[in-house]
């Protein structure tokens, strides 16, 4: 009889009610504990990443044609990843001033696992042009509707969007067809 639980296992007084109530705030309390440990888990990888980008050079602070890419570990920033390769992305078109505050913000969410979708996201790309600068968050599986509203609704929301930002969901299957098709791969017709 180390804990308080051990003495209601062995009373057969017939009242259970007791033993039941607390079989249930233990596993409440055990659930409690697993969030606890995740939501930890999740706040470290956040201030280790911070130690590192506290020392970077901002998007907004670069000129010219450039991109940074923040993939997970053992994920090429690549369509024809294995990761990838099934899946697409969400594109959103900053005008200038705004990119560094807005990948700022993807990134600290998707560190801190706000978009609930499991091991779903890959990665997320910033592209600073010279008129305009692009976000997108990149996911395994194109395929699965419910998992990418879910990643465009959470974009929407860390990123402060309005309701009007047009945001455009590609499959990587569709970027490479159109990539083949502008450097003369393939006809249009699929040849």
């Amino acid at each position: 009889m180390n804990n308080k639980f051990d003495a209601l296992k062995d009373d057969d007084s017939g009242d259970h009610d007791q033993n039941e109530e607390n079989s249930t705030q233990k596993d409440g309390e055990k659930e409690k504990a697993e969030r606890d440990k995740s939501q930890g888990s999740s706040k470290r990888k956040v201030e280790q990443f911070w130690r590192f980008y506290s020392h970077m050079v901002r998007p907004g602070d670069l000129t010219g044609h450039s991109d940074f890419h923040l993939f997970k570990e053992g994920i090429k920033p690549m369509w024809e990843d294995d990761a990838n390769k099934n899946g697409g992305k969400w594109i959103i078109r900053l005008r200038k001033g705004l990119a560094s505050r807005c990948w700022e913000n993807l990134i600290l969410a998707m560190l801190g696992e706000q978009f609930m979708v499991g091991e779903e996201i890959c990665g997320a790309v910033v592209s600073v042009r010279f008129q305009e600068d692009i976000i997108s968050i990149w996911n395994k599986t194109a395929s699965d509707q419910a998992t990418t509203a879910r990643i465009r609704d959470t974009l929407r929301r860390v990123l402060n969007l309005p309701p009007n930002t047009i945001m455009e969901y590609k499959t990587h299957t569709d970027s490479i067809k159109a990539w083949e098709e502008f450097h003369g791969l393939v006809n249009s017709s699929g040849r």
